[in-house]
């Protein structure tokens, strides 16, 4: 385990490092002036020239890179026009659109984020599961067939679609929930539970099709294996059968692949982060992106990266928790 663990560590460190690299040097080979940019449209060049060299982008590209480096291990300190303001490690830089720390803004973000991903996981998980062992008890009949094109809708409709007909539906047509508005947990918290219902709904129903057609497939292997047809050659009940042992088969690949998904739709659900106006993570590193706001998009996309390097690991651990044959290595 401890070989493991030392091995995916030095793969994320390598991965994330990677990321780094690819973002500064898209950033640097892309059209526009950064610094025109970020001092806006009618800033004289002597303005340019002094956000130029606040922001320190006369120096090389390498330089700049090292400093990035040296803030996440030791902080930086950072010129404001008016002093110096101190960034502590882990440092992510300096947003050039709002003088914000991105640590700051990512911290700010991460929970309104976490809050969509979290509710939505357990929507597709309770949903996928409970549809794809629906389809297997029901297999052969007109509920299989039904519950089968269902999922495939589902997983061929994209999520802005799916939202935007249940805004339609419930919040315009039949008028039984109010329009989707983000309200912090601490604030109010039936009125965040209220204002995320739409969004988790929209990304469970996506999802959950997934998880539908991997759990009923699952099932349906271990169905056909011998050691079940032995069960049931000793009189155990198709209901002990299907509970206890072919929903046991499917536990391990949905373990795995929900903590893949978990992970990655931190930096994935900027479609229904938009659609609804969440001002999480993916809307901002949008943002970042369209005002070429580097720190802020290399911020965003190393928490995001390191969310799905975590959850590969936690994955492949519990992965072989679930099912004693796989060996870690």
């Amino acid at each position: 385990m401890t070989g493991f663990l030392l091995r995916r560590l030095g793969g994320a460190v390598f991965v994330l490092l990677s990321l780094t690299v690819i973002l500064y040097a898209v950033f640097y080979v892309a059209p526009g002036d950064v610094a025109q940019i970020a001092c806006g449209p009618r800033c004289s060049p002597a303005q340019v020239a002094q956000v130029t060299e606040q922001l320190r982008l006369d120096d090389p590209v390498y330089t700049q890179y090292g400093h990035f480096l040296q803030g996440i291990v030791a902080g930086r300190d950072f010129s404001t026009g008016t002093g110096v303001d101190h960034c502590s490690a882990p440092c992510l830089g300096v947003s050039y659109q709002s003088d914000q720390q991105v640590m700051r803004l990512i911290l700010t973000k991460l929970p309104v984020t976490g809050s969509l991903v979290v509710g939505a996981f357990v929507c597709w998980i309770l949903l996928g599961v409970g549809t794809g062992v629906l389809s297997v008890w029901r297999r052969g009949r007109i509920t299989e067939r039904l519950l089968t094109w269902l999922t495939l809708a589902g997983t061929a409709t994209p999520v802005f679609v799916i939202g935007l007909l249940l805004i339609i539906v419930f919040c315009s047509t039949l008028q039984w929930l109010p329009s989707p508005t983000y309200v912090p947990f601490t604030e109010d918290p039936e009125q965040w539970a209220w204002g995320l219902l739409l969004p988790w709904v929209s990304l469970a129903l996506i999802e959950s099709a997934k998880y539908a057609r991997l759990t009923r497939s699952s099932m349906l292997e271990t169905l056909a294996e011998d050691h079940v047809r032995t069960f049931r050659a000793y009189g155990v009940g198709e209901r002990a059968v299907i509970g206890r042992h072919a929903l046991r088969g499917a536990v391990a690949p949905v373990i795995a692949l929900s903590a893949l998904d978990f992970g990655s739709m931190f930096g994935g659900a900027v479609l229904t982060e938009s659609l609804f106006g969440i001002p999480g993570l993916g809307r901002e590193l949008v943002h970042a992106v369209k005002v070429v706001d580097l720190p802020v998009v290399v911020g965003m996309v190393l928490v995001t990266g390191f969310f799905v390097v975590l959850a590969n690991a936690v994955a492949d651990m519990l992965y072989a928790l679930a099912d004693r044959r796989v060996v870690l290595s």
